[in-house]
């Protein structure tokens, strides 16, 4: 919904906005640059939608839509509508002005033609300034890549600024880098030689752009993916959230090879992104690409070797809940390999974190956290289900039962608590899970 403002002149950049100033002034005959007959070619419902204004004169806003008005007409009562809300206003069997809801004394409407010249006329100048500024940016953009084509050192690296502030204001300019073969060039500025400072800035590009296939598996070359990785390692914090998009964009390629993520180095550096307290921001973007990772079943064991299981087990009570959906997701995932439920039965704090998650956050994490009960209550069953039952899994496991959840969800919660009663006579276990007669 646009944003509405006071009809009168502004002075300061010339757009007219009240309608008696815009006849007083002659704007409404054409006197104002390219104001004349060349505007009333344009379309004015396509330069509404290509501009998608915040703010926009209230005089040219329909009181019933709240969106500016291509075909206003007045009624009798003075007030101003679109031609299509008001005759549907109108159809509804409404006999009343909307606004000040006064009986019609005449239900004919008039066209309001100034007020629709002057539309189309604000409209036109606003179109034309943007289409002014797409066209500037364009032209810096060009002279950016020929540049970055002959400069080296600081005066790339400022270039790669230049290029970067561009890219990330205007949608127009990442077309163009795309367009003038800008992609292959930064690719090409990526290698085993190149500088954190370059390579920082040519990823913080690349990550805005889009990439054909072609382009990516050119990014997918061992020097680069070195360097990127080295980047996740040591850079700033905006330059590791920049090198965790870079891979996940590359890892939607469909010819993407494993090997790439299949470094010790890449996910030991994710998991200090995902741990970095300092900048929280980084463990959605850290977590987000472990997930990827962990859908290629071969790297899970390589995953659980960095250590990432209790690490992750450790974060759960302090994670944000998007965090905490996908760090239990990744758990689940590590879990389905031996050597990822060992990790999980042997960290002591597995069984109370996930005991304190279910019913808690939703049904995903309720679901991701029972399946990781059940693997190490299954792994060794005796150990497990005694320090379960302690930490008052089997009054979670009732509420689970009694929810409104997924039948599958209750059906497994039915189960895990079967499996934690086998350790003990009806009447001890009945006591030690504190339960009522009635839920006996």
């Amino acid at each position: 919904m646009p944003v509405l403002f006071s009809s009168r002149r502004d002075g300061a950049d010339g757009q007219v906005l009240d309608l008696y100033t815009a006849i007083k002034d002659g704007v409404l005959g054409g006197g104002v640059g390219f104001g004349g007959g060349f505007a009333e070619k344009l379309d004015l419902k396509k330069m509404i939608e290509e501009l998608n204004l915040c703010e926009i004169p209230s005089v040219f806003i329909c009181p019933i839509s709240l969106e500016p008005m291509e075909d206003p007409v007045t009624l009798c009562t003075g007030q101003t509508y679109e031609r299509s809300n008001i005759l549907k206003w109108f159809s509804l069997g409404h006999f009343t002005c909307p606004t000040t809801m006064q009986e019609l004394w005449d239900d004919s409407i008039t066209p309001n033609n100034t007020l629709q010249k002057l539309i189309h006329t604000w409209f036109s100048q606003m179109y034309f300034q943007m289409k002014k500024r797409s066209e500037d940016v364009q032209g810096m953009t060009s002279e950016i890549l020929d540049t970055l084509k002959t400069v080296k050192g600081r005066a790339r690296v400022q270039s790669l600024k230049n290029l970067r502030e561009l890219v990330t204001t205007h949608v127009i300019v990442r077309k163009t880098v795309v367009d003038k073969g800008g992609v292959s060039l930064l690719s090409s500025l990526l290698g085993p030689y190149t500088s954190h400072a370059i390579g920082s800035e040519v990823v913080s590009i690349l990550v805005h752009l889009n990439l054909d296939s072609s382009s990516r598996l050119n990014l997918m070359q061992p020097a680069k993916i070195s360097l990127i990785v080295d980047m996740l390692n040591e850079g700033s914090i905006e330059t590791k959230i920049n090198c965790t998009r870079l891979i996940g964009l590359l890892m939607e390629e469909t010819n993407f090879q494993v090997e790439i993520v299949s470094s010790h180095s890449l996910l030991v550096a994710l998991m200090r992104l995902v741990k970095d307290k300092r900048h929280p921001s980084g463990s959605l973007h850290g977590l987000s690409l472990i997930k990827s990772i962990c859908a290629h079943e071969q790297v899970r064991s390589l995953i659980v070797s960095t250590g990432a299981v209790p690490q992750l087990v450790e974060l759960l009570p302090s994670l944000k809940h998007d965090c905490l959906e996908l760090a239990l997701f990744i758990l689940d995932d590590l879990s389905t390999v031996n050597e990822g439920k060992q990790a999980l039965s042997d960290c002591s704090s597995t069984i109370p974190n996930m005991v304190r998650v279910l019913m808690r956050v939703s049904e995903s994490c309720t679901q991701h956290a029972l399946s990781i009960l059940w693997s190490i209550c299954k792994l060794s069953p005796q150990e497990c289900s005694l320090v379960a039952v302690d930490v008052g899994l089997a009054a979670k496991l009732l509420l689970v039962i009694q929810s409104g959840c997924d039948p599958s969800l209750k059906q497994q919660s039915a189960e895990l608590l079967k499996l934690c009663s086998l350790n003990y006579s009806d009447s001890i276990f009945f006591s030690k899970c504190k339960l009522t007669r009635t839920i006996q």
